[in-house]
């Protein structure tokens, strides 16, 4: 959605709330109660109100926006400025923006929608042809590994572990300068180690079993071939890897870079949701101006697990 229209279609609180509303007036809503799902609307309380038992659900109860106090148009900016550009967009600039007091309520605002991101993500499985690798991205060192030796490579305590899966279909006859296969969709894991065990619980919750999967010769991989319909293990030289491989790596250097650009360090245990984005609006490329109404849906569908233990003011430079 383009910024004028965005302008126009949400100036005030009442506008968003309307919008919201219009898009739960189209669930089933089904009392905690006694089970009705007959319901009364309640513009003063902003609430729907059972018609057998009067208990009351909040326009906010069971969406992103739950048990949260900022307002309406805080959330339909924030959706608004993530779909309308391929990059993301901070926190510290979000506030700015905004013009709010306090970091910590924006950053968990935008860090909510990255979480339902994933989660509407993870009701659909990979597969036909799969690429299948490893990236390893620049991570803030753990607490409990600042006093240890940093040690180099793959292996150091400030990079992280990310399993790639990507749909690629091998072109028949491709043009010049087009690329030897064509992307569908991907997703990207954090994982905690490269061990065979733990790949394999990974693609098993994320890929059709009859995929046909691609890799190197990594002895991660040595349960694929039974887990899936095919699995091919290719010893993969370095100027060969952008025709075995080619859109692991071009999505792993995407996302590399959106994070460099615009994260000055981001701690391990929130990488997986700045990954949900990406994938998330990688895999919905194509729908240009919908995909502010489509991520609404699915803020307004979908209700948050994030939670952070800090709760304090200014915490620009602690929290990413």
């Amino acid at each position: 959605m383009k910024l004028l229209e965005f302008i126009s279609q949400y100036p005030d609180e009442a506008s968003c709330i309307e919008k919201l509303k219009a898009i739960r007036d189209m669930q089933v809503k089904v009392c905690p109660k006694c089970g009705c799902t007959d319901y009364y609307w309640k513009s003063d309380k902003l609430c729907y109100e059972c018609k057998h038992c009067h208990h009351r659900i909040g326009i906010r109860c069971g969406t992103v926006m739950e048990n949260s106090k900022l307002p309406f148009r805080y959330w339909f900016i924030a959706i608004h400025l993530l779909t309308a550009t391929k990059q993301s967009f901070s926190a510290t600039e979000l506030q700015r923006q905004l013009g709010h007091k306090r970091y910590q309520p924006i950053w968990e605002m935008l860090h909510k929608l990255r979480n339902v991101m994933g989660k509407r993500d993870s009701k659909y499985s990979l597969s036909d042809e799969m690429e299948v690798d490893e990236g390893f991205f620049s991570t803030e060192c753990p607490e409990d590994e600042k006093d240890k030796p940093l040690k180099a490579g793959a292996g150091s305590q400030k990079k992280s572990k990310v399993l790639v899966m990507a749909e690629s279909q091998t072109v028949d006859c491709p043009k010049n300068a087009q690329k030897p296969k064509r992307v569908k969709h991907l997703k990207m894991c954090v994982i905690e180690d490269l061990k065979a065990d733990t790949l394999d619980e990974k693609m098993k919750e994320n890929v059709d079993p009859n995929a046909s999967i691609v890799t190197d010769a990594s002895k991660s991989h040595t349960h694929f071939k039974s887990n899936f319909k095919e699995h091919k293990s290719l010893i993969v030289s370095p100027k060969d890897i952008c025709k075995i491989l080619p859109w692991v790596h071009i999505a792993i250097s995407n996302a590399k870079s959106i994070l460099t650009n615009i994260y000055h360090g981001i701690k391990t245990e929130f990488l997986q949701e700045y990954l949900n984005e990406y994938c998330y609006k990688f895999n919905r490329r194509y729908f240009g101006e919908r995909l502010f109404d489509r991520l609404l849906v699915v803020s307004a569908n979908y209700n948050s697990d994030f939670k952070h233990r800090i709760y304090n003011s200014n915490l620009s430079n602690v929290n990413r």
